[in-house]
């Protein structure tokens, strides 16, 4: 028996895949390239005219996007450039640019991404432990491995080698994701002694770390993988819900 042609119509709209959101973005006041939001940076100036990073984009407001590097910022501050992308952003000269803004923007994302470790570790959706990260890699229920930077090579192996084989992916020599942090850095934020490896099982939790991660990693000058397979499409869509 043939199906009529407006069951077929609904059966096909049913299982047709869901279309991805577009990502919001943003343009650079100093490359003035257009790039993803998440992983530019954005600045705010205050009402005395002191720029400042908001670095959870919360702040009301005029905003001014960034995109380069730690050093091209430094660089362009350094040769009075940002603050004149600044000002004409701002739509004024009355500005005031701290010497060590750099770091303050370093220290705002770095806060950032520990403080979303902190509330994964919190809501249960963080794994520590070697031996559990190691089983739970085995079983196929790892999205997002996560390594310090100061963490053994040894260690590493270890636990992407298991990570490979619960993905059914071993000889890909896909591995975990060296964080720009260290141990002590982990370790105090999260409230654990010697914190040297992480990992995530839930997908939406996995895509809400990687945000803050990409951001600062990005700031720091050393991409992520683009090819990183770790976030489903279907956990990037919930995290833009």
């Amino acid at each position: 028996m043939r199906t009529p042609p407006n069951e077929r119509l609904t059966s096909d709209i049913a299982e047709a895949p869901r279309p991805r959101k577009t990502e919001p973005e943003r343009r650079c006041i100093l490359s003035g390239e257009t790039a993803a939001r998440d992983t530019l940076v954005r600045l705010v100036a205050s009402p005395a005219g002191l720029v400042l990073p908001d670095a959870q984009e919360k702040a009301p407001g005029r905003g001014a996007w960034i995109g380069v590097s730690r050093d091209e910022l430094a660089e362009a501050q350094a040769k009075g450039r940002l603050k004149g992308a600044l000002s004409r952003a701002f739509k004024t000269s009355d500005l005031e640019l701290a010497e060590n803004l750099p770091d303050l923007i370093e220290n705002a994302l770095t806060r950032v991404l520990l403080d979303r470790l902190g509330l994964e570790m919190r809501v249960g959706s963080l794994i520590l432990g070697t031996q559990r990260i190691a089983e739970t890699a085995r079983g196929g229920a790892v999205a997002l491995l996560l390594h310090a930077r100061d963490a053994s090579e040894d260690g590493c192996k270890k636990l992407d080698q298991a990570w490979r084989v619960g993905r059914q992916s071993e000889g890909s020599g896909e591995r975990g994701l060296e964080l720009p942090l260290d141990r002590d850095a982990l370790s105090v934020a999260l409230g654990r002694d010697n914190v040297v490896h992480l990992a995530l099982a839930d997908e939406a939790a996995a895509a809400r770390v990687m945000k803050a991660l990409a951001r600062l990693t990005h700031y720091l000058g050393h991409d992520l993988p683009a090819a990183d397979g770790r976030v489903s499409a279907r956990a990037d869509d919930e995290l833009n819900d």
